[in-house]
């Protein structure tokens, strides 16, 4: 359990020192001494070693804890391994370089450079009461396209929900070329004959660590959720699915995930090469002839060239870490039956304008397109995604295909299962956003649902700051929703409404200026894409982005 370092030098001794000295000598003294004090820390034992953090306002916070060793040499593209040992106490007190990524365009709402970067990433951080026991768990898996971010974000500061009683974790895990790489070699050297998830094995290796670890810190170990936004809401939807993975959580928190097709092993599926393949040819591309030179090549220039060269991170069905496309995973029970919270969120698409196809001169060329490519089913296409606004239209096409219809698919077969599924559509606005036209763009509402909303250091350069008096009170009842249900499975405030699971009539949680439980969230969407995939699946069609003018036509 936590215990407190003995301070470097102890006050009596402070008295001895300084005894018998003149009034300026004193006086220098003290001054001298003051600057030596170390205050104390608090100091716990896990499975490798004593670890000393800081406190922080009653809030003990450790960062930069390994829980991997580091996956360089022969261990870029394996799985992880538990860290070495070490004698001693280890310093706690800051966040470990964040895992090698590519750099992002300074334009970008999401330029958020890391202020380190290292393969040698492999570490968590935890924020936690100071006097918890048998507190709740969650662990925060960090978005950003399996590509990008880090767990050090100021964004993403556990202090909110130390504060309710949670002990909150966030990790680091492999991204990119690192992370995510299939190939025939790594296939032929890996004894279960796999490839690829690299990051995905690191999350598990996390949730590991927690099992072991987390009650040292007032966690209980039997009481965890794991959280993530975008890459990490996908992530968590893959750990759902995986086998690997059961019994290392208990609940699930999803902020705008998606079930798009994913390339498998050894095999072309739905309009994908086999997942190895892709590695051959970026291999081919960057000119490395084996793995042994892939391995031995800088971190930073091969990713930075990987991603130049159109290499995209995803999850790769290998039958045993992600056994099977998540969507029939999900259809076939196939999946952890535990409570799930999730949501999108009304803006999804705002940010991603550079992926909608050339909007047509008039409404009647939008409707003559959207015709010639849905026959029977474009009245009810344009019933949903009207001429009347058509960039709006095609904006909200984009986010149900991807986020929304994935959403509500998840959380209706929880509910099936018989499970706590709860569904949020986040809809808030503030001033910035609108002078933009970013209203409640993607991960939006991940300030608010971390409390940091109000603290302008959090967020990247380029978001759209809102005045803390805009949104202090609805961050505080998100919080109040995510740190309850992490508690008890049911998300509560006593600021806001009564939050009905989504078996109560397809309820679901709007979240605009203020929480309001509704009924059928964007009413008709859930049927016409789930038919829609249904029939591009009978046909061994890939699912993602084939919609609206990006449509070929339905047969």
């Amino acid at each position: 359990m936590t215990r407190l370092k003995p301070t470097l030098i102890a006050v009596g001794l402070a008295a001895l020192t300084l005894s018998g000295c003149s009034a300026k000598e004193a006086k220098s003294s003290q001054t001298a001494l003051a600057e030596k004090i170390v205050l104390p820390g608090p100091v716990v034992s896990v499975a490798q070693g004593e670890i000393e953090g800081v406190n922080q306002d009653g809030i003990n916070v450790f960062r930069g804890i390994q829980y991997a060793a580091p996956p360089v040499g022969e261990l870029r593209w394996a799985p992880p391994i538990a860290p070495a040992a070490w004698e001693g106490v280890r310093d706690a007190s800051d966040f470990g370089p964040s895992c090698i990524q590519p750099p992002v365009p300074p334009v970008s709402v999401y330029y958020d450079p890391p202020e380190s970067a290292s393969e040698d990433c492999l570490s968590l951080n935890v924020w936690a009461p100071e006097h918890a026991e048998d507190a709740p768990v969650i662990v925060w898996i960090h978005g950003g396209s399996l590509r990008i971010g880090g767990a050090a974000q100021p964004v993403y500061d556990g202090t909110a929900y130390a504060e309710r009683n949670v002990v909150f974790v966030s990790i680091n895990y492999r991204l990119g070329v690192l992370g995510w790489l299939a190939h025939p070699e790594l296939i032929e050297e890996s004894p279960g004959g796999l490839s690829g998830n690299y990051g995905l094995m690191d999350q598990i290796a996390a949730l590991e660590w927690v099992q072991d670890n987390i009650d040292q810190f007032g966690g209980d170990p039997s009481n965890v959720t794991v959280m993530g936004e975008s890459a990490g809401a996908l992530s968590v939807t893959y750990l759902l699915t995986s086998p690997i993975a059961e019994g290392l959580f208990d609940k699930a928190i999803i902020q705008s995930t998606n079930t798009r097709n994913f390339a498998e092993l050894g095999e072309a599926s739905y309009d994908l090469p086999a997942a190895e393949m892709e590695g051959v040819n970026l291999f081919k591309t960057l000119e490395l002839k084996t793995l042994d030179a892939a391995r031995a090549a800088d971190p930073q220039e091969l990713t930075n060239r990987s991603t130049m060269a159109g290499y995209a991170p995803a999850g790769t069905i290998d039958g045993t870490y992600v056994p099977r496309q998540l969507n029939e995973a999900f259809d076939d029970g196939e999946f952890a039956k535990v409570p799930v919270l999730a949501g999108f969120n009304s803006g999804e698409a705002r940010t991603y304008r550079m992926l909608l196809p050339r909007k047509p001169k008039t409404p009647e060329a939008y409707e003559d397109a959207i015709r010639a490519r849905y026959g029977n089913e474009a009245e009810a296409f344009l019933a949903l995604y009207p001429a009347d606004d058509m960039e709006e239209s095609m904006l909200a096409v984009n986010r149900d295909n991807v986020f929304g219809w994935s959403t509500e698919r998840i959380v209706r077969s929880a509910a099936q299962a018989g499970e706590p599924a709860y569904l949020y559509v986040f809809d808030h606005c503030y001033p910035a956003m609108e002078a933009r036209d970013l209203c409640a763009f993607h991960a939006s509402e991940v300030p608010f649902v971390f409390g940091t909303v109000g603290t302008p250091e959090s967020y990247p350069p380029r978001w759209p700051q809102p005045e803390v008096d805009e949104v202090e009170a609805l961050a505080s009842v998100l919080v109040d929703y995510w740190a309850s249900f992490a508690s008890t499975g049911r998300p509560e405030s006593a600021n806001g409404p009564a939050w009905a699971p989504y078996s109560d009539d397809e309820a679901y949680l709007h979240i605009g200026d203020k929480p309001e439980l509704r009924h059928d969230a964007y009413s008709g969407m859930f049927e016409f894409h789930e038919a829609l995939y249904q029939k591009r699946r009978a046909a061994g069609e890939g699912w993602f982005m084939r919609v609206g003018l990006n449509a070929e036509p339905i047969e």
